[in-house]
């Protein structure tokens, strides 16, 4: 059930749970909220901050703080999420997404479910994890897309992950879709990467949703365009 926005004061704070749209970032959603409530409630400054970065080629769960509630916003993010990702095996992109061209194919005739499930195991628990570098880690200052994008190499430090559930909901050459539970600062891309190489045929998502921060889940979080609509009614 969606929240009631009732008599909220969103200047002393409050927690919002949004639905990303496609090809939005995190902070466009903020940006819109932000403006959306300053608009309607005539308050000339607010602070607003999300609890964790969605990718623009994802959608789903964006969890937002505002007033003073934000500073609640480091110990949310420790909270585990969930996402259903739908992966292509058998091709990669250097972003290990949609946002790039397809740069390399391979052979999937060796590709059973029972060797992806075999696979599957060895990235359950605390892992090492490599980050795209298609995201939004800084380096030198720099966000690192900034310079994948403007075609400069960049090799990234690997980063311990906890991953502790990863479940096939459907398997279907090439499409493969996963729910997988884990905790702060593990990249859906980069287990779709890692996991194409340990099956050595190549594997990328084609599409993302991120369901579940903690006990907030996107099927109780507002569109954006509902949330307009409620604060005009306020």
């Amino acid at each position: 059930m969606v929240q009631s926005l009732g008599n909220i004061d969103f200047q002393s704070g409050t927690v919002l749970c949004f639905d990303k749209p496609l090809d939005w970032t995190s902070f466009d959603v903020v940006n819109k909220v932000r403006w959306m409530i300053c608009k309607n409630h005539k308050i000339k400054k607010l602070k607003v901050g999300h609890t964790g970065t969605l990718d623009p080629k994802a959608t789903g769960l964006v969890v937002v703080c505002t007033g003073k509630a934000t500073k609640t916003i480091e110990t949310l993010q420790l909270e585990d999420k969930e996402y259903v990702a739908t992966l292509k095996l058998g091709a990669t992109t250097p972003s290990f997404d949609l946002e790039t061209e397809e740069d390399h194919t391979y052979n999937t005739n060796h590709i059973t479910r029972e060797l992806i499930e075999q696979k599957l195991n060895n990235f359950i628990g605390e892992i090492d994890q490599v980050p795209p570098v298609f995201s939004a880690i800084k380096v030198n200052g720099k966000r690192a897309f900034d310079f994948a994008r403007g075609g400069k190499e960049l090799e990234l430090e690997a980063r311990k992950i906890l991953i502790s559930e990863i479940e096939i909901v459907e398997f279907n050459m090439p499409q493969l879709i996963l729910r997988v539970t884990c905790g702060k600062g593990t990249y859906i891309r980069s287990l779709a990467r890692d996991l194409g190489e340990s099956l050595e045929c190549g594997a990328y998502l084609t599409g993302l949703r991120r369901t579940r921060i903690g006990s907030n889940r996107v099927e109780n979080a507002w569109s954006i365009e509902n949330f307009e609509k409620n604060l005009a009614l306020m």
